[in-house]
């Protein structure tokens, strides 16, 4: 079993950066796939990133590519989106899942936090 809490959710100025953070427990975390995903207000769930236990390799939606950067400190049991020159249109809830397996669709994901609220005001 793997519990996620996400943090660093807050209200920033377009173009600001932002770095949030995920937390894993139980002893999967850190042989899972973690994603992070969002949903806005009356949309569907969004995939945001995606990275790799070994090799670290991530994938992002094109909407955030050259913007958004996903990592890991495996020592830590985290995961990191660290979110640059942020646009009104980012804003929504932001949530961390893990998988077994390399994948970019929610149905895959068995694990999810709470998520973090990021606001952008333009």
């Amino acid at each position: 079993q793997v519990q996620l809490v996400e943090s660093g959710g807050r209200l920033v100025q377009a173009g600001d950066s932002l770095r949030l953070a995920c937390a894993g427990t139980g002893r999967n975390f850190n042989l899972s796939t973690v994603g992070w995903f969002r949903q806005a207000p009356g949309k569907e769930r969004e995939f945001v990133a995606v990275i790799r236990r070994t090799p670290s390799s991530a994938f992002y939606a094109d909407s955030v590519k050259d913007r958004f950067t996903i990592s890991r400190d495996i020592a830590k049991n985290m995961v990191y989106l660290q979110m640059d020159s942020l646009k009104a249109e980012d804003t929504a809830v932001y949530i961390c899942a893990a998988a077994t397996f390399w994948t970019r669709q929610a149905s895959d994901y068995h694990s999810w936090g709470q998520g973090t609220q990021v606001t952008v005001s333009s």
